[in-house]
């Protein structure tokens, strides 16, 4: 056995071993860091011009190629390791070589070729990732031609076995916007800074699942104007108004015929007030309306995502939503989709929103007809909103009856008690957390 030690053969085999079983560990640990190193990042540090970023970026473009290129190469030292170490320890031992061949290389691989490599690319995955790329470019133009003879194997086989699901694309979106869901939810914190940063992530991914119906300021709030009043009854009104855009109507308050901006209305009162018998006619109710904009129709049904960007295009703020059969149903503005991203946005001439009021016990007095979006956005609740989009509605939909000043209601882990009701509308109600069963046995 020493005699075979000394062999200068022996040697240089075990010697090859130990670079194979560091080339391994390389693959090993190449594969970990390509696959967790972060792709936001990557592509921040090849917009700054970093080369190697942009060389992980080119080879995460062709994701197939390089696993089975790194798959490959390490199999390939992996293999031939354990075989050079077999035929060395069969010369030394005889037959039971083999199976001391096998627990070395078992223990040698585990330990140097993967547990070691993969823990640190895991807790250096970009920095691992970055020095890898250089190494592994060369190796998958080198073994790329044999790992396409693979992949077409393996697409072949699986068309075979499992059918492509024609909805892959699409499930590929949802997976991606699920994992964006979860890495904002992760994102700990209870202070009021943080809890705002997942408000405002939460809302831009949910632009394009929430409709204009959701948000709309509903017609029965919208202040509007007749526009046969006499002309100075309606610019008092407008001049007092706290809202720079007023819809006006003819006949009947819901046949929008004009928007009127403050802004265009002082500056046809200039002009009246520069050149009175010229601009005359913008003071009658013909004139009031050749300022006006024409009004904006819009479905209820438009996302806000959609809306948004209709707003962009058309370089407007103002719509008017109207139902399936054209009745309108209120009015919706950018501020009110930005709201929705950002949370409600205040200047001097706006009211401090009302709706919601803190009571002594630490419940909640509440307006019929504050939206479950808002509740939610404020006390992160987790209501549901898909039958109705107001707190009176849902109330309405689980109670399945019109309820009675004072009655009780239990559900979504909240207790709701009618506080106020006109006619068939719930206007105001009293929420607070709802007492587990046992508790409210024992008293």
């Amino acid at each position: 056995m020493l005699e075979a030690l000394n062999n200068s053969e022996t040697l240089l085999t075990l010697l090859g071993i130990l670079i194979l079983l560091g080339i391994s560990g390389f693959f090993s640990g190449s594969e970990t860091s390509m696959t967790a190193a972060s792709k936001a990042r990557m592509h921040t540090l090849e917009e700054d011009g970093d080369k190697r970023a942009a060389l992980v970026n080119s080879l995460w473009a062709k994701k197939e190629r390089l696993i089975g290129s790194i798959l490959l190469g390490n199999n390939l030292v992996n293999i031939l390791a354990s075989s050079l170490a077999t035929s060395v320890l069969i010369a030394l031992f005889g037959e039971a070589g083999i199976v001391y061949a096998t627990l070395v290389m078992t223990a040698l691989v585990l330990i140097f070729a993967e547990v070691l490599p993969k823990t640190y690319a895991l807790r250096n995955p970009e920095k691992a990732a970055l020095f890898a790329s250089v190494v592994l470019r060369p190796i998958v133009l080198l073994l790329g031609p044999i790992v396409v003879a693979v992949e077409k194997i393996v697409h072949t086989t699986l068309r075979v076995l499992a059918p492509e699901d024609r909805n892959g694309s699409n499930d590929e979106a949802s997976a991606a916007e699920e994992e964006l869901r979860g890495a904002i939810a992760l994102h700990d914190g209870e202070d009021e800074e943080t809890r705002h940063e997942r408000e405002m992530l939460r809302s831009i991914l949910d632009l394009d699942d929430v409709t204009i119906e959701e948000i709309m300021t509903h017609r029965q709030k919208v202040e509007s104007v007749e526009v046969d009043l006499p002309p100075e009854e309606i610019i008092k009104e407008v001049l007092s108004s706290p809202y720079t855009r007023i819809p006006l109507w003819q006949e009947r308050p819901d046949n929008i015929v004009g928007v009127l901006h403050a802004k265009a209305l002082l500056r046809a009162l200039q002009a009246h007030r520069t050149d009175p018998e010229r601009n005359d006619s913008l003071l009658d109710n013909t004139g009031l309306l050749s300022i006006a904009a024409t009004p904006w129709f819009i479905p209820e049904s438009t996302s806000l995502l959609a809306q948004l960007q209709a707003f962009r295009d058309r370089r407007e703020h103002f719509a008017i939503v109207v139902d399936e059969y054209g009745e309108m149903q209120g009015i919706v503005t950018l501020e009110d989709i930005l709201e929705e991203i950002v949370g409600d946005i205040s200047d001097e001439h706006d009211e401090e929103m009302e709706g919601v009021h803190h009571l002594p016990d630490g419940s909640l007095e509440v307006d019929g007809t504050v939206t479950i979006r808002d509740l939610n956005r404020k006390f992160e609740w987790k209501l549901p909103d898909d039958e109705a989009s107001t707190i009176a509605g849902l109330v309405l939909f689980e109670a399945r009856q019109i309820p009675r000043v004072g009655q009780h209601f239990d559900f979504f882990g909240k207790h709701f008690e009618i506080l106020e009701r006109k006619r068939h509308q719930i206007t105001r109600l009293r929420i607070e957390n709802a007492q587990p069963p046992e508790t409210a046995d024992e008293e």
